[in-house]
């Protein structure tokens, strides 16, 4: 099945978490936790991520292009890229 990835910031650690799961599924299979110093391309990605959904004029195609980006970012500090 496809998995989908969700992300947020913990402000307070100052890490991006990262929750996996299945499509159409409201069960986590995966979470993990990704540190500032770690990947600070992909905490200032998901930032912007965040910045949009709270943006008054909230577009879609944005946020969805953003989250492409969010998702790539990953990929690619997980190695799978």
């Amino acid at each position: 099945m496809k998995k989908t990835l969700l992300f947020a910031i913990d402000k307070t650690t100052h890490e991006v978490i990262v929750s996996e799961t299945t499509k159409g599924s409201n069960t986590i299979d995966h979470m993990e936790r990704i540190s500032r110093d770690t990947n600070d391309i992909l905490f200032n990605a998901v930032v912007t991520l965040t910045s949009i959904t709270n943006d008054p004029n909230f577009d879609v195609t944005l946020y969805k292009a953003m989250d492409k980006i969010c998702v790539m970012i990953y990929n690619k500090h997980k190695g799978r890229i």
